[in-house]
């Protein structure tokens, strides 16, 4: 910012605004500024808060009548943006026993990570697989899905998973389209598992004729992630920073499993205290299992199983499990900035 004024500057200036026109030199830093600071704010939203609104949105509203029953996380310092971070949408989703969210299709691509309750189901281009907590589900964009809650080995019960969508990229890039079904659910087409069967075992079908850049496995088991982060507790070193972290990918390409977010499962052991780091990927983070404390900049936040925080780009963070073993999903706008060749990471050791 320019400081200093004289009459043919301001002169100028009220010219250049009749104009639509701005100086660059009064806005320079900015916009190109030393570092990034994000607009947005460290935030946890707790559970134990949530479910009983998460109840009484159940008794107002249908799921039918709602589409998708969910109540979104708003970053405090983002209010009425729908946005937990600039490129990230969040909210918990809740179906009842015996609801159908009715099938539509969108632009934006979605993730489901199940964080309560048995029984539901989600179906993606005519498959079908039931959902239980820590599994993570992927909607690839334009597909049709629709969601229900039939109940599975006898138990029939609320279900709420976080749903996680890149809503304020393609809202930035104008470029979102929408569609409903002419009927609420799907007609399965294939059986459940086909996906898993043919794509998720390091294998591929010879004559594969899958295009596209979401992988085709759309439900990755918590059960086979957890137990990759057990076995590597016992066998590997654990990582400073991270503790045993994973990330998921596509089995045909190595990459993210989507194009726009990338996905992770961390196992912080019992006694864990991490060293501080930072990244330029706001990332969202659920409370698979365990208490803890996160040191999001000069903000603390004591975390419960089921709990969802939000980590800002470029601040940083550091976790300490003193009591329990914590498992921590987490999922970020990694991939774009990959593409773009801005990803920065700093792993700081004082």
């Amino acid at each position: 910012m320019t400081s200093h004024q004289t009459p043919e500057r301001e002169a100028l200036y009220a010219a250049l605004s009749g104009m639509h026109l701005s100086p660059l030199w009064q806005s320079l830093h900015t916009l190109v500024p030393p570092h990034p600071t994000a607009p947005y704010a460290p935030a946890l939203w707790r559970y134990a808060d949530i479910a009983p609104q998460l109840a009484r949105a159940g008794e107002v509203i249908t799921a039918h009548e709602a589409v998708r029953r969910v109540l979104v996380l708003e970053n405090p310092a983002l209010p009425g943006r729908s946005s937990i971070t600039q490129s990230l949408y969040a909210g918990l989703q809740l179906i009842l026993p015996g609801e159908v969210a009715p099938s539509h299709r969108h632009s934006q691509s979605a993730l489901r990570f199940v964080v309560s309750g048995q029984g539901a189901y989600t179906t993606v281009a005519g498959e079908r697989t039931t959902m239980h907590p820590g599994d993570f589900i992927i909607t690839p964009s334009w597909t049709w899905h629709d969601h229900g809650n039939l109940g599975v080995d006898g138990v029939c019960e609320p279900v709420v998973w976080l749903d996680g969508l890149d809503i304020p990229m393609l809202r930035y890039f104008d470029s979102g389209f929408a569609e409903n079904d002419t009927q609420d659910s799907q007609t399965v087409s294939r059986p459940e598992g086909q996906s898993f069967a043919r794509y998720g075992y390091n294998m591929a079908p010879v004559k594969s004729l899958y295009q596209s850049a979401t992988s085709p496995i759309f439900n990755y088991p918590y059960a086979r992630s957890r137990e990759a982060l057990e076995l590597l507790s016992r066998t590997d070193a654990i990582d400073d920073w991270h503790g045993y972290k994973l990330r998921y990918t596509n089995p045909l390409t190595g990459g993210s499993p989507m194009p726009t977010m990338a996905t992770f499962m961390q196992l912080l052991p019992k006694g864990f205290a991490g060293k501080r780091a930072r990244s330029t990927d706001g990332s969202v983070y659920s409370v698979v299992e365990g208490h803890g404390k996160v040191t999001i900049g000069e903000q603390v936040f004591d975390f419960a199983p089921r709990d969802t925080f939000v980590v800002p780009s470029w601040a940083v963070v550091s976790f300490d499990c003193p009591q329990d073993d914590v498992v921590l999903f987490s999922f970020s706008d990694r991939p774009v900035q990959q593409a773009m060749g801005v990803l920065r990471e700093q792993f700081l050791t004082d």
